[in-house]
């Protein structure tokens, strides 16, 4: 007889919204009281992501059913989420990281400040490979994959250097997440800089991009985790020209001060958003 597979229990997180904002010691009292219920539903709390000045505080855990994790909260304090979602654990952490915990259960900011909080805001980049399906057919297979171990190279060691995350490879471009705008921007440009100096080398078949990027938060408006974000982030690397590096106006409002150069382009309209969007121009040169 096979033995019995036990299957995990699925992965939620959810998003509670303060008005006036809210201190990290409310919410880690407030976390010490689901703890001190959750067993009664089965219910995991591991960690959440606090933005004490905007009062948004993001709760991953593992519970039978979206309704026994909100039945914790219920009890514990009665600060409901607003919305829960259910996610994969592994494209959760490929998003946010392995982050280290406080002894409260807060999530902490890589290379920040002793005990500063992660508000979980995540800049999400694409690549993409210019005019990538009329390579292969001109160039054959093994060109073409050459070409996009070029691109791959390249793009790895620029997330190395600028601690970006790759979250998947798009098959002619990769997405790729970071904590840091700033780093975000400056990866996109290190990108660029790398792909002129490969085409220098090689200047019969230059491996071209298009970078888009968009900042926002894991949970919003659509039932998948940085959803709004990667749709956004995906939109402006396809608006953006062949050599050119797109981001929402969001990331250009987080690198102000940062020595960054943007040049706006206005509104524009994008597939699958019902407003045009504010886009900028990241400023970069070989």
């Amino acid at each position: 007889m096979a033995p019995l597979r036990i299957q995990p229990m699925p992965t939620y997180m959810d998003i509670h919204e303060i008005p006036g904002g809210i201190t990290a010691d409310e919410v880690a009292k407030a976390h010490a009281h689901d703890a001190a219920v959750e067993g009664k539903y089965g219910v995991h709390y591991h960690k959440y992501w606090v933005n004490e000045r905007a009062g948004k505080i993001f709760c991953l855990c593992e519970a039978p059913n979206a309704e026994a994790a909100m039945q914790v909260h219920r009890e514990a304090h009665g600060q409901t989420a607003e919305k829960i979602i259910q996610v994969e654990p592994d494209v959760a952490d490929l998003f946010l990281g392995g982050s280290e915990v406080n002894s409260a259960g807060a999530v902490l900011l890589p290379g920040g400040a002793a005990d500063a909080r992660d508000p979980g805001i995540r800049t999400v980049l694409f690549t993409d490979i210019v005019e990538s399906t009329l390579l292969t057919q001109t160039l054959g297979d093994d060109a073409a994959m050459e070409l996009l171990q070029i691109h791959d190279s390249v793009v790895r060691d620029a997330l190395k250097a600028l601690n970006g995350r790759e979250v998947k490879h798009t098959g002619d471009g990769i997405m790729a997440s970071f904590v840091s705008a700033a780093a975000a921007v400056r990866c996109a440009a290190q990108i660029q800089r790398g792909l002129a100096q490969r085409a220098g080398e090689q200047s019969n078949h230059p491996v071209r991009v298009r970078i888009g990027g968009a900042a926002g938060e894991p949970v919003e408006h659509g039932n998948d985790i940085f959803g709004s974000t990667v749709q956004l982030a995906a939109r402006l690397c396809s608006h953006a020209e062949p050599e050119q590096i797109v981001v929402s106006s969001v990331v250009a409002d987080l690198c102000i001060g940062k020595g960054l150069m943007f040049r706006p382009l206005g509104e524009v309209s994008l597939k699958g958003f019902d407003r045009p969007v504010h886009a900028h121009s990241v400023e970069w040169s070989a």
